[in-house]
């Protein structure tokens, strides 16, 4: 539901992460040259996001950990919604997912 020209804006957009993790208290900072977007969350404990800034939503959020992989549950007005990290070497995996669709994006580790 997001209209046909933002989508398309954010097609062309190459995103920066930036994840500060502190025991079980976690900050992903995504930055772009059009507007940067944060999650500040404690891993495990549900809270309200808003997604404002990418959507206009505001849903439901938990974080957690699947084995090696941090997993995202967002319960609001789209099922199936979204999204887990992995690492592999020096990439960062990024697998969105809202009803029937997918997104992956991979990041290259800065050194």
């Amino acid at each position: 539901d997001i209209n046909v020209v933002l989508r398309k804006l954010v097609c062309l957009l190459k995103p920066d992460k930036e994840i500060i993790h502190t025991g079980d208290h976690m900050v992903i900072r995504t930055i772009t040259s059009l507007r940067d977007y944060v999650m500040d969350f404690d891993v495990g404990v549900q809270f309200e996001e808003d997604l404002g800034p990418v959507d206009g939503r505001k849903c439901q959020t938990t974080v957690s950990w699947e084995g090696d992989q941090l997993v995202c549950e967002q319960l609001g007005e789209k099922k199936n919604r979204g999204w887990r990290h992995w690492l592999e070497g020096d990439q960062l995996h990024l697998r969105m997912t809202a009803e029937d669709e997918v997104c992956v994006q991979v990041f290259q580790k800065v050194k």
